[in-house]
Order: structure tokens, then C-alpha cells, then sequence
């Protein structure tokens, strides 16, 4: 089997999806895409394409490596993006061909079902506490047991203990209004600096959140580590840190205890289990990160399904509970209290509809929201 052609669309709201075609007339699908930058990775989608056009989709990790090493420059978030689709798309191909599906070729599964966590945002601009608090009920009555909310943003480098009690006294409402049965992250998201992060989790901490993910930026390990020591809440981050290079000296320090790859932007299926192996033996669990499309969830739930210290799959969800992009796939990926089912079909486990995904299309220009301080008009961290 050699592989023929790769296609790229550009999907509403903000993905990019890639189509590998083979001469035996399987095909892959993949979630090559990053944020705000889809039109940029598409380029290098076409780019690494062409080492590997020809060549045999079932060689997946010789393919990687090809991808991957085999220019002078290696990884960063545009690159490992592009590779992580192509990846994703090369075991959906060989899923099929096998007719198995992706997990069982990583060693089979280790549960049923796969717990999802859902965010409360409410599609409101500068949202009440008790709007935040009512969409947090709204999530729970739909069978949601684990949650996650955003800080406010900005916050500046040392902001007023003012700030602290109003985001605690958000979170505190939340905790009240769902009680303590129920899992609740805080996605920091990076914004705080390592001065007030501290300060902010000890404050919280009477609150039990399930982890805190990105209390500072991923770039300064030490800085992560100080913050991981100076409070009883687990730490969670991986969203920004590509392969397992760049998750070897968060594991081996010991600065989260939840890891958080994206397999969109990681490097792919294969990259994500050998960063769940490397966690393992630092009593890490996995929690992937995935506020994309339908295709980077059908990755996700793969790699749920077969490693041993999974927590909770991220996916953003529709205000009805249905998964978003759903109207793209033959029959979606359903959320039933708060889990999904193993997926058991081959490859990914999911049929697309390509009609859909060309009615849904669009030119692929994304641009991420740009935070300002309100007082000095400074750029704030998103």
C-alpha cells in the first residue's frame, strides 16, 4: 500500500482537517491545527506530505521520524502540529486495514468508557456568578460529573488581593452550587504570574479543585515546580508542550501531576502514549487537552481507552450537551451522563461526511482573542 494524496480543508468554526488517500482506496482522516495559525500549518501539512508521498502508511513511526528528523530543525508548535494530523490520519488508515480500532494496537483497553469533562463558559461576554453558577448546574444535570472554568483574564503580574477574593468567591459559589461530589479544574491558562499563583491556590484550596491547569507558563519548569510545591492542589499542564522532549523535564522534576498532551499538536497518537508510559512512572495521570474539532476527539478517545492513568477527556460540548462538530461524522460520538462509549468501529472509529465537512468549509483565517490590561491598555496573557 502506498500513499497517493493529501488534502487539507479548513472547517467552522476554527479546524483544519487533513485527508491522506491511499492506491488500495483507504483513506485516513486527521486534526492537523493550531489555534489562530491554521493557515500557516497547512502549508507545512503539504510540505512534510511530500516525504512521505509514495511510501507505506502502515510504517507509522519510520514515517514520524521521517517528518520529524528529517530536516535540520525539529518540533515547535507548527511543525508537530502538522505531524500530529498526519499521524492521527496514518492510524486511522492502518485501523482499518487491520479492521481494528487504534487502541486495540496499543495494547487493548483498560476500561469501557471514557469520563468527559465539560467547560462552563457561558456564551456571554463578562458572565455573572450566578450565571457562571447556573450554566455549572446546567452541565451537571446533563451528567457531567467533572467541570473545569477559566480565570478572569487579565491579571496582572502582582495584582490586588481584591482580584484574589473575586475570582475565590467565584469559584466558592460554583463549589456550593454543585456540591463536593463533583470534579472541578481551574484553567489558569498561563496568566498568572509566579508571585501571585501561590497566593491564588492557597486561597483555593478550601475548595478542592481537581487541578489548576497552567498556574504559570509552561516555558520555566522551576517556576512550575515552586508553584507545585507551595500547594496541596495537583498541577496540570501539556497543552503547550510538543513530543516527549518537551515533556521530559516536567515529568522528571515533578512540576505537574497532571499531564495534559494535545494530540493535535504533541505529535500525534503514538507521541501522547509514550508521554502516558514516561508519566506512569511518576505517578502522573493524563488528562488530554482538546478544545478542537471532532477528529482531534476520535485521536483522544483512543489513547483514553488504552492507557492505564487516564482522568478525564476534555471536548467542548454544544449548550444542548451534543458534541460540537458532530453534523460531521456519519453518526457522532455520543455523551451519555457525563462518559463516552469505548469506541469500537476500526480506525478512529468514525465515518465523515465529506459533503458536511465542504458545506462547513471556510478560508481558514482564525485569529485568537487578544487581552488588554483596563487601566494601562498593556497586553495581557490570554
Amino acid at each position: 500500500m502506498k500513499i497517493t494524496k493529501l488534502e487539507t480543508f479548513h472547517v467552522k468554526p476554527r479546524w483544519l482537517f487533513v485527508k491522506i488517500s491511499t492506491d488500495e482506496g483507504i483513506c485516513g482522516w486527521g486534526e492537523p491545527v493550531l489555534e489562530g495559525k491554521s493557515t500557516v500549518v497547512e502549508e507545512a501539512v503539504h510540505i512534510l506530505g511530500d516525504a512521505i508521498l509514495g511510501k507505506n502508511p502502515l510504517n507509522i513511526e519510520h514515517l514520524w521520524q521521517v517528518m520529524y528528523r528529517g530536516s535540520f530543525y525539529r518540533g515547535g508548535a507548527i511543525l508537530c502540529s502538522a505531524i500530529s494530523g498526519i499521524e492521527q490520519a496514518l492510524w486511522d488508515i492502518k485501523g482499518k486495514y487491520l479492521n481494528i480500532p487504534v487502541w486495540q494496537m496499543l495494547g487493548g483497553k483498560c476500561r469501557d468508557r471514557i469520563r468527559m469533562y465539560a467547560h462552563i463558559t457561558p456564551n456571554v461576554e463578562n458572565p455573572t456568578i450566578q450565571e457562571v453558577c447556573s450554566w455549572a448546574e446546567k452541565r451537571v444535570r446533563d451528567g457531567f460529573r467533572s467541570l473545569k472554568t477559566p480565570m478572569f483574564a487579565p491579571v496582572r503580574h502582582i495584582d490586588t488581593m481584591k482580584k484574589v477574593e473575586t475570582y475565590v468567591e467565584k469559584f466558592a459559589a460554583i463549589r456550593s452550587k454543585v456540591g463536593m461530589d463533583i470534579d472541578i479544574a481551574i484553567d489558569f491558562h498561563g496568566r498568572i504570574s509566579p508571585a501571585m499563583a501561590p497566593l491564588l491556590c492557597r486561597e483555593l484550596e478550601p475548595f478542592f479543585p481537581m487541578f489548576i491547569e497552567e498556574p504559570v507558563l509552561p516555558e520555566n519548569v522551576d517556576a512550575m515546580v515552586k508553584v507545585a510545591e507551595s500547594t496541596s492542589i495537583p498541577i496540570a499542564t501539556g497543552e503547550r508542550l510538543f513530543t516527549t522532549w518537551g515533556f521530559r523535564e516536567v515529568i522528571e522534576k515533578q512540576a505537574a501531576q497532571v499531564l495534559q498532551p494535545d494530540l493535535s499538536h504533541c505529535g500525534g497518537i503514538l507521541q501522547a502514549f509514550k508521554i502516558a508510559a514516561m508519566g506512569a512512572n511518576y505517578y502522573c495521570s493524563v488528562a488530554p487537552h482538546n478544545p478542537l474539532g471532532p477528529i482531534a476527539l476520535a485521536s483522544c478517545l483512543q489513547i483514553d481507552t488504552c492507557i492505564p492513568n487516564f482522568t478525564a477527556q476534555e471536548h467542548p460540548t454544544m449548550p444542548d450537551g451534543h458534541d460540537l462538530g458532530k453534523e460531521l461524522f456519519v453518526e457522532e460520538f455520543v455523551i451519555k451522563d457525563g462518559y463516552i462509549d469505548i469506541p469500537k468501529k476500526p480506525g478512529l472509529g468514525f465515518e465523515i461526511d465529506e459533503n458536511a465537512v465542504k458545506e462547513y468549509s471556510y478560508d481558514g483565517h482564525y485569529a485568537c482573542p487578544v487581552e488588554f490590561d483596563p487601566d494601562d491598555h498593556s497586553l495581557g496573557d490570554w
